[in-house]
Formats: C-alpha cells, structure tokens, sequence
C-alpha cells in the first residue's frame, strides 16, 4: 500500500512564494512516476506537474510554466512543489499523487495516479 502525505500549504498574498512536501512511500518502487494536482472549489481536479522517480524527468501544464518546479529527494522519499510568482488563481487543495509502474508519457490526468494524498489547501490573495 502506498502512502502519500501532502504538508505546507497555508496563505500568502499574490506574488509570493510556497513550497508543498509530500511524503511518498511510493520511491520504494523502481519505475513510478508521482504528481502534483490541484482542486478549486466547484472546478475538476487540475494536473500542475508531475515527474519519474528515476529519471528526474517532468512535465508541466501550461499554466504553471515558468512560476512553478516540481522535485523530489529519493533519499528522503519525499516529493515538492516549489510555488512562486503565485496568483489568485493558483488557491485550491493541492493533492500529490502516484503511480507505482509508469512507463511513455508523464500524463497530468487524475485518472493514470493511483494513489493519493489528503491534500492541503493553499489560499493566495489579492
């Protein structure tokens, strides 16, 4: 059973900075492939980026290009979302996410993880 276990969200006011961790059981596995996703009230769940275990390869979508970067530590089985330049547009629940054997194209579509996170909410304001 995978775990994963999200922490650092809070409130910042636009144009700051945030970085989410996400303790992840998953780097036991040799071929897995973990994700950032974010929900806002009343939207379906966004991928933000996501990256292979091994390779250290991403993917991001559009939206978060060039404001946001997407980590890990192996050693430390630990996942993270380095969130600058943040915008209103950015508050949601933002919920990390794996899949144990990923192999082709780091997808950002909620369907492909398997596991998740509780999630943890970051609010920017105006």
């Amino acid at each position: 059973q995978v775990q994963m276990v999200e922490s650092g969200g809070g409130s910042v006011q636009a144009g700051g900075s945030l970085r989410l961790s996400c303790a992840a059981s998953v780097y036991t596995y040799s071929s897995a492939c973990v994700a950032w996703f974010r929900q806002a009230p009343g939207k379906e769940r966004e991928g933000v980026a996501a990256i292979y275990t091994s390779s250290g390869a991403t993917n991001y979508a559009d939206s978060v290009k060039g404001r946001f970067a997407i980590s890990q530590d192996n050693a430390k089985n630990t996942l993270y979302l380095q969130m600058n330049s943040l915008k209103p547009e950015d508050t949601a629940m933002y919920y990390c996410a794996a899949r144990p054997s990923c192999v082709g194209y780091l997808r950002l579509q909620a369907y492909w993880y398997s596991y998740w996170g509780q999630g943890t909410q970051v609010t920017v304001s105006s």
